[in-house]
């Protein structure tokens, strides 16, 4: 029973996976619901009532999963007593936490009470197959990205060392240098803090020329980590398709199997089969005559 109910949870079904996609559908369908209440400023009974619907299934897939911890992990240590630290179980308790918790007066409590239930849009990566791909992605071009997110860093701090110093009037402290090399590298350029000498204007040109290409560059590399995945999944697709339908033998006409077929005449028979004929061919001019 426990087995059966970490393939419908987790999607971890080989054979009918039909029960965990519509438990995945009926999940996502909880979340959305489960934000509407941050619509509004004045939550009403039905809102509340909302709520309370939403946070109890939350709480009832918590349990669930908690249940089935040793399943998930059969060579773990412990995994009842881990599970509620791994990085999913506290995504899941932060989003039923804020429901029980009083809200008072002060407003800053408000917010955080209120920030903390957005979390919950966070639990989608639990029955979202595309993110879960996307993290894979992500995961898989790990080095590359990291490799460009080096690069982008040094070329801000570069850049704005070289303004500070270019332009100490225009940029009174080195933050404001580097907020002007952030904005000038992504090529947004808010215009609230801009170069003035020719020089600085010079930098900012060529900051904004790198800016297209190091923006570029985490697009393409996503791009075919993401096509190489695609393309993995349809492999694992056709081999399972494969595994389940194996190829069947067709018998013969009349039940009977043809183990071989009648082999062609090589060249070393071919005198023997001349030499045969010729003497046939004899043998009926003797009794023509």
């Amino acid at each position: 029973m426990r087995r059966r109910i970490l393939e419908i949870i987790t999607d971890d079904s080989t054979t009918d996976s039909h029960a965990a996609h519509v438990y995945d559908w009926f999940m996502i369908a909880v979340i959305v619901v489960s934000l509407m209440p941050l619509c509004f400023k004045d939550p009403t009974h039905r809102l509340v009532r909302v709520e309370w619907v939403t946070t109890a299934i939350f709480i009832v897939d918590y349990l669930l999963r908690w249940w089935c911890a040793d399943l998930m992990d059969p060579k773990g240590r412990s995994p009842f007593a881990l599970y509620p630290l791994t990085p999913l179980a506290i995504i899941d308790l932060i989003s039923i936490v804020p429901t029980f918790l009083p809200v008072s007066q002060v407003l800053r409590l408000s917010r955080l009470v209120r920030l903390m239930r957005v979390m919950r849009a966070v639990k989608l990566v639990h029955h979202s197959r595309s993110v879960q791909l996307v993290l894979r992605v992500l995961h898989r071009e790990r080095s590359a990205l990291a490799a460009v997110l080096v690069l982008a860093v040094g070329y801000v701090f570069v850049s704005a060392l070289i303004i500070f110093n270019v332009e100490p009037d225009t940029f009174a402290t080195f933050f404001e240098a580097l907020y002007w090399a952030v904005i000038s590298l992504s090529t947004i350029g808010y215009g609230d803090v801009t170069a003035v000498s020719i020089a600085g204007r010079a930098i900012s040109m060529v900051s904004a020329m790198m800016g297209i290409a190091v923006v570029a560059l985490p697009s393409g590399i996503i791009t075919a980590g993401f096509v190489e995945e695609l393309r993995q999944v349809d492999d694992e697709d056709d081999s399972d398709e494969q595994s389940h339908n194996p190829p069947t033998i067709q018998p013969a006409m009349y039940g009977r199997v043809m183990t071989s077929l009648p082999q062609s005449p090589t060249p070393a028979d071919e005198p023997d089969c001349l030499d045969g004929n010729s003497d046939v061919m004899a043998a009926r001019e003797g009794r023509q005559q």
